[in-house]
């Protein structure tokens, strides 16, 4: 018998970046889930540029929580010039010395010309080792997905990432295939 008596929250998407071909790109689904029976929004955009447009980012998580990330790591990379690394390094050292933002619920993607990133609230930034990141509830099969079609076709990053998360969208229930999407070309 479940004795959680607390508001379900909203929850429940895939975010992906696949880098290649001298093109990143960040895909995320639109799906905002209330527990887990309800589809509160299917179109819901969790993808968008930040910074002076070159850099993109895609969130998971709780959104107000993605939303004090996103706001921070803009503040940082005006700071620090644009240097995408060093704003999301600073990033998370505020939020391990922040005991509100130690706290936060999300994740972020990030993205320039020149690294992918993923950046969580509890203060981590870690980069790939294959250029396939992915968050969320359908990051696994995302990812899963993706590592086989950058093994085995010469798609673009651009189709490796729509073709994965239209995958985890058929596999994950808090995924759905109104898919967003942005690219930077280097």
């Amino acid at each position: 018998m479940n004795t959680d008596t607390t508001t379900p929250q909203l929850h429940g998407t895939t975010i992906i970046s696949v880098r290649r071909f001298n093109k990143v790109v960040i895909a995320g689904d639109g799906q905002v889930t209330f527990g887990d029976k309800i589809v509160m929004k299917a179109t819901a955009k969790k993808v968008r540029r930040i910074g002076k447009d070159n850099v993109i980012v895609g969130f998971a998580g709780v959104t107000a929580d993605a939303f004090a990330l996103l706001e921070r790591l803009e503040g940082n990379l005006e700071k620090y010039s644009g240097q995408l690394t060093r704003a999301c390094v600073e990033l998370t050292k505020d939020c391990r010395m922040d005991k509100y933002l130690r706290k936060l619920e999300a994740m972020l993607i990030v993205a320039d010309a020149n690294v992918s990133l993923i950046v969580t609230g509890t203060g981590d930034v870690l980069e790939s080792d294959d250029q396939i990141l992915a968050i969320g509830s359908g990051g696994t099969f995302a990812t899963a997905a993706a590592k086989a079609l950058l093994e085995n076709t010469d798609f673009d990053s651009e189709k490796i990432a729509l073709t994965s998360l239209k995958i985890a969208g058929d596999l994950c229930i808090f995924t759905n295939n109104n898919i967003n999407i942005e690219s930077i070309e280097y």
